[in-house]
Protein backbone atom coordinates (compact mmCIF):
# COMPACT_ATOMS: atom_id res chain seq x y z
CA UNK A 1 0.00 0.00 0.00
CA UNK A 2 1.42 3.84 0.39
CA UNK A 3 4.19 4.38 2.07
CA UNK A 4 4.37 7.36 4.54
CA UNK A 5 3.81 11.17 3.53
CA UNK A 6 5.39 13.90 5.25
CA UNK A 7 2.13 15.19 7.04
CA UNK A 8 1.60 11.63 8.79
CA UNK A 9 3.05 11.13 12.03
CA UNK A 10 4.20 7.15 12.89
CA UNK A 11 2.54 5.91 15.95
CA UNK A 12 0.22 2.53 16.51
CA UNK A 13 -1.03 0.28 13.67
CA UNK A 14 -4.41 1.97 12.18
CA UNK A 15 -6.44 2.10 9.17
CA UNK A 16 -6.81 5.59 7.18
CA UNK A 17 -9.00 5.84 4.50
CA UNK A 18 -10.35 9.08 3.15
CA UNK A 19 -6.65 9.93 1.49
CA UNK A 20 -6.79 6.27 1.75
CA UNK A 21 -3.37 5.76 3.19
CA UNK A 22 -3.32 2.25 5.13
CA UNK A 23 -0.56 2.48 7.17
CA UNK A 24 0.44 2.87 10.60
CA UNK A 25 0.18 6.71 10.56
CA UNK A 26 -1.63 9.94 12.08
CA UNK A 27 -2.57 13.04 10.79
CA UNK A 28 0.10 15.96 11.54
CA UNK A 29 -0.66 19.42 11.53
CA UNK A 30 0.09 20.20 7.63
CA UNK A 31 -2.09 18.73 5.04
CA UNK A 32 0.02 17.59 2.07
CA UNK A 33 -3.31 17.80 -0.13
CA UNK A 34 -6.06 19.96 -0.23
CA UNK A 35 -9.46 19.77 -1.93
CA UNK A 36 -8.65 23.86 -3.63
CA UNK A 37 -5.91 25.83 -4.02
CA UNK A 38 -2.48 24.94 -4.58
CA UNK A 39 -2.54 21.38 -3.20
CA UNK A 40 -5.89 21.18 -4.89
CA UNK A 41 -7.07 17.73 -6.70
CA UNK A 42 -5.47 19.16 -10.29
CA UNK A 43 -2.34 19.71 -8.94
CA UNK A 44 -1.99 16.01 -6.93
CA UNK A 45 -0.01 14.14 -8.82
CA UNK A 46 2.69 16.89 -8.71
CA UNK A 47 3.05 16.91 -4.90
CA UNK A 48 4.30 13.95 -4.43
CA UNK A 49 5.65 11.05 -6.58
CA UNK A 50 3.82 8.53 -5.09
CA UNK A 51 0.87 10.65 -6.39
CA UNK A 52 1.96 10.14 -9.98
CA UNK A 53 -1.50 7.59 -10.47
CA UNK A 54 -3.36 10.74 -9.65
CA UNK A 55 -2.51 12.48 -13.31
CA UNK A 56 -1.67 9.13 -15.27
CA UNK A 57 -3.96 6.46 -13.46
CA UNK A 58 -6.84 5.27 -16.07
CA UNK A 59 -9.39 3.33 -13.49
CA UNK A 60 -9.59 6.86 -11.58
CA UNK A 61 -12.37 7.27 -9.07
CA UNK A 62 -15.18 8.92 -9.01
CA UNK A 63 -16.67 8.56 -12.20
CA UNK A 64 -20.30 10.08 -13.77
CA UNK A 65 -22.60 6.56 -13.88
CA UNK A 66 -24.56 6.79 -16.86
CA UNK A 67 -27.24 4.76 -16.03
CA UNK A 68 -28.57 4.16 -19.82
CA UNK A 69 -25.25 2.43 -20.20
CA UNK A 70 -24.79 0.45 -17.00
CA UNK A 71 -24.48 -3.68 -18.10
CA UNK A 72 -27.06 -5.80 -16.30
CA UNK A 73 -25.33 -8.48 -14.80
CA UNK A 74 -27.31 -11.20 -13.12
CA UNK A 75 -24.37 -13.27 -11.77
CA UNK A 76 -23.83 -10.36 -9.41
CA UNK A 77 -25.20 -11.44 -6.55
CA UNK A 78 -27.27 -9.28 -3.64
CA UNK A 79 -25.32 -7.65 -1.26
CA UNK A 80 -25.77 -8.60 2.39
CA UNK A 81 -23.84 -6.76 5.02
CA UNK A 82 -23.26 -8.57 8.42
CA UNK A 83 -22.11 -5.67 11.20
CA UNK A 84 -22.08 -6.63 14.76
CA UNK A 85 -22.67 -3.81 17.63
CA UNK A 86 -18.78 -2.71 18.25
CA UNK A 87 -17.22 0.17 20.00
CA UNK A 88 -16.59 2.85 17.09
CA UNK A 89 -13.87 6.15 17.53
CA UNK A 90 -14.76 9.42 15.62
CA UNK A 91 -11.84 10.96 14.08
CA UNK A 92 -11.24 14.22 11.94
CA UNK A 93 -8.56 14.09 9.69
CA UNK A 94 -8.89 17.68 7.99
CA UNK A 95 -9.88 16.01 4.38
CA UNK A 96 -12.37 13.99 6.06
CA UNK A 97 -14.67 13.13 9.06
CA UNK A 98 -14.20 8.74 9.76
CA UNK A 99 -15.87 6.55 12.13
CA UNK A 100 -12.54 3.56 12.80
CA UNK A 101 -14.18 -0.10 13.62
CA UNK A 102 -12.34 -2.51 15.35
CA UNK A 103 -11.23 -5.81 13.59
CA UNK A 104 -14.34 -7.89 14.74
CA UNK A 105 -16.91 -5.48 13.19
CA UNK A 106 -17.80 -7.91 10.50
CA UNK A 107 -18.38 -7.23 6.72
CA UNK A 108 -19.73 -8.83 3.10
CA UNK A 109 -18.74 -11.34 0.96
CA UNK A 110 -18.31 -10.04 -2.99
CA UNK A 111 -17.06 -12.74 -5.54
CA UNK A 112 -16.86 -15.72 -2.56
CA UNK A 113 -13.95 -13.06 -1.16
CA UNK A 114 -14.78 -11.73 2.59
CA UNK A 115 -14.61 -7.98 2.88
CA UNK A 116 -14.04 -6.47 6.46
CA UNK A 117 -15.33 -3.37 7.39
CA UNK A 118 -12.86 -1.16 8.53
CA UNK A 119 -14.13 2.55 8.07
CA UNK A 120 -16.45 4.76 6.55
CA UNK A 121 -15.78 8.44 6.18
CA UNK A 122 -18.41 11.25 4.27
CA UNK A 123 -17.21 13.64 0.90
CA UNK A 124 -20.10 16.63 0.68
CA UNK A 125 -20.91 17.62 -1.93
CA UNK A 126 -20.61 13.42 -3.45
CA UNK A 127 -17.78 12.31 -5.58
CA UNK A 128 -20.28 10.04 -7.64
CA UNK A 129 -22.92 11.72 -9.69
CA UNK A 130 -25.90 9.30 -11.49
CA UNK A 131 -26.44 10.95 -14.61
CA UNK A 132 -24.86 14.00 -14.29
CA UNK A 133 -26.64 14.60 -11.31
CA UNK A 134 -24.36 15.52 -8.42
CA UNK A 135 -25.87 14.89 -4.78
CA UNK A 136 -25.68 16.40 -1.10
CA UNK A 137 -23.10 13.86 0.10
CA UNK A 138 -21.93 10.98 0.23
CA UNK A 139 -21.09 7.83 2.32
CA UNK A 140 -18.23 5.60 2.17
CA UNK A 141 -18.00 2.38 3.47
CA UNK A 142 -14.42 0.64 3.18
CA UNK A 143 -13.79 -2.74 3.15
CA UNK A 144 -10.64 -4.48 3.34
CA UNK A 145 -10.25 -8.54 2.40
CA UNK A 146 -7.32 -10.13 3.65
CA UNK A 147 -5.11 -10.05 1.04
CA UNK A 148 -5.67 -6.34 1.18
CA UNK A 149 -8.02 -5.90 -2.07
CA UNK A 150 -10.00 -2.96 -0.95
CA UNK A 151 -14.22 -2.33 -1.66
CA UNK A 152 -16.19 0.67 -0.98
CA UNK A 153 -19.88 0.78 -0.44
CA UNK A 154 -20.72 4.05 -1.55
CA UNK A 155 -24.08 5.99 -0.76
CA UNK A 156 -25.30 9.11 -1.86
CA UNK A 157 -27.76 11.66 0.03
CA UNK A 158 -30.02 14.15 -1.24
CA UNK A 159 -31.43 17.19 1.00
CA UNK A 160 -34.07 16.36 2.73
CA UNK A 161 -35.25 14.83 6.33
CA UNK A 162 -32.36 13.66 9.03
CA UNK A 163 -30.27 10.68 8.13
CA UNK A 164 -30.60 8.55 11.02
CA UNK A 165 -27.18 7.12 11.05
CA UNK A 166 -25.44 11.03 11.43
CA UNK A 167 -28.69 11.12 14.38
CA UNK A 168 -26.67 8.46 16.12
CA UNK A 169 -23.60 10.50 16.38
CA UNK A 170 -24.71 13.78 16.52
CA UNK A 171 -23.64 15.10 20.01
CA UNK A 172 -20.17 13.39 19.37
CA UNK A 173 -19.55 14.64 15.75
CA UNK A 174 -20.73 18.75 17.25
CA UNK A 175 -18.41 18.00 20.08
CA UNK A 176 -15.53 17.52 16.88
CA UNK A 177 -16.07 20.69 15.69
CA UNK A 178 -15.66 21.91 18.92
CA UNK A 179 -12.58 20.70 19.73
CA UNK A 180 -11.29 22.23 16.26
CA UNK A 181 -12.43 25.39 17.46
CA UNK A 182 -10.35 25.04 20.97
CA UNK A 183 -7.21 23.48 18.97
CA UNK A 184 -7.98 19.92 19.95
CA UNK A 185 -8.11 17.82 17.26
CA UNK A 186 -8.15 13.97 19.40
CA UNK A 187 -10.50 11.19 18.42
CA UNK A 188 -13.83 10.33 20.45
CA UNK A 189 -14.83 7.48 21.46
CA UNK A 190 -18.46 6.70 20.28
CA UNK A 191 -19.62 3.56 21.90
CA UNK A 192 -21.26 1.01 20.31
CA UNK A 193 -22.52 1.28 16.79
CA UNK A 194 -24.95 -0.58 15.39
CA UNK A 195 -27.09 1.28 13.03
CA UNK A 196 -30.04 -1.24 11.20
CA UNK A 197 -29.73 1.34 7.97
CA UNK A 198 -25.86 -0.07 7.82
CA UNK A 199 -27.38 -3.81 7.70
CA UNK A 200 -30.49 -3.26 5.05
CA UNK A 201 -29.92 -5.41 1.87
CA UNK A 202 -30.26 -2.54 -1.24
CA UNK A 203 -32.50 -3.81 -4.07
CA UNK A 204 -29.89 -2.49 -6.68
CA UNK A 205 -26.26 -1.13 -6.70
CA UNK A 206 -23.71 -0.33 -9.66
CA UNK A 207 -20.61 -2.01 -9.28
CA UNK A 208 -16.92 -0.85 -11.56
CA UNK A 209 -13.35 -1.04 -10.46
CA UNK A 210 -12.45 2.36 -9.57
CA UNK A 211 -9.10 4.19 -7.42
CA UNK A 212 -8.87 5.62 -3.87
CA UNK A 213 -10.38 9.17 -4.73
CA UNK A 214 -7.78 11.03 -2.99
CA UNK A 215 -3.70 10.79 -2.84
CA UNK A 216 -2.02 8.16 -3.75
CA UNK A 217 -5.09 6.95 -5.95
CA UNK A 218 -4.23 3.96 -6.03
CA UNK A 219 -6.27 1.47 -8.17
CA UNK A 220 -8.01 -1.93 -8.19
CA UNK A 221 -10.32 -0.89 -6.24
CA UNK A 222 -14.41 -2.47 -6.34
CA UNK A 223 -16.72 0.25 -6.07
CA UNK A 224 -20.44 -0.74 -5.59
CA UNK A 225 -22.38 2.24 -5.32
CA UNK A 226 -25.99 2.25 -4.40
CA UNK A 227 -28.88 3.54 -6.56
CA UNK A 228 -31.52 4.01 -3.52
CA UNK A 229 -30.41 7.66 -2.13
CA UNK A 230 -30.89 8.51 1.02
CA UNK A 231 -32.02 11.77 2.65
CA UNK A 232 -30.00 14.03 4.66
CA UNK A 233 -30.59 17.56 6.37
CA UNK A 234 -28.52 20.74 5.58
CA UNK A 235 -27.76 20.93 9.28
CA UNK A 236 -25.95 17.36 9.27
CA UNK A 237 -23.49 18.44 5.95
CA UNK A 238 -22.73 21.58 7.68
CA UNK A 239 -21.94 19.72 11.31
CA UNK A 240 -19.47 17.11 8.80
CA UNK A 241 -17.93 20.27 7.21
CA UNK A 242 -17.28 21.92 10.32
CA UNK A 243 -14.19 20.19 11.34
CA UNK A 244 -12.27 19.79 8.23
CA UNK A 245 -9.74 22.20 7.40
CA UNK A 246 -10.70 25.17 5.02
CA UNK A 247 -9.31 23.94 2.25
CA UNK A 248 -11.29 20.95 2.34
CA UNK A 249 -14.67 22.10 3.22
CA UNK A 250 -15.95 20.73 -0.13
CA UNK A 251 -14.26 17.54 -0.25
CA UNK A 252 -15.25 16.56 -3.27
CA UNK A 253 -12.85 14.95 -6.44
CA UNK A 254 -13.99 15.52 -9.58
CA UNK A 255 -15.10 12.77 -11.88
CA UNK A 256 -12.24 11.19 -13.88
CA UNK A 257 -12.74 9.73 -17.46
CA UNK A 258 -14.18 5.85 -17.62
CA UNK A 259 -11.48 4.81 -20.21
CA UNK A 260 -13.66 2.06 -21.47
CA UNK A 261 -14.33 0.32 -18.23
CA UNK A 262 -17.93 -0.96 -18.16
CA UNK A 263 -20.36 0.22 -14.67
CA UNK A 264 -22.52 -3.27 -14.40
CA UNK A 265 -25.62 -3.21 -12.21
CA UNK A 266 -27.25 -5.75 -9.57
CA UNK A 267 -31.82 -5.55 -10.48
CA UNK A 268 -33.21 -6.97 -7.40
CA UNK A 269 -36.70 -8.28 -7.72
Amino acid sequence: MAAPFAFFTVIATLLIVGSFAFTTLKVDKELQFTYSGALGPDRWANLNPNFSLCANGKSQSPINIVTDQAVLNKNLQPLIRQYHAVNVTLVNYKFTVAIEYPDHTGGITVDEKQYVLKQMHWHSPSEHRIDGKRYAAELHMVHVADDGKVLVVATLFKYGHTDPILGKIENKLNELGYEVKGQEAGPIAVGTFHPTELRETPRKYYRYVGSFSAPPCTENVIYLVLAKVRSISREQVEALKAPLDMRCKNNARPCQPINRRHVEVHEGN
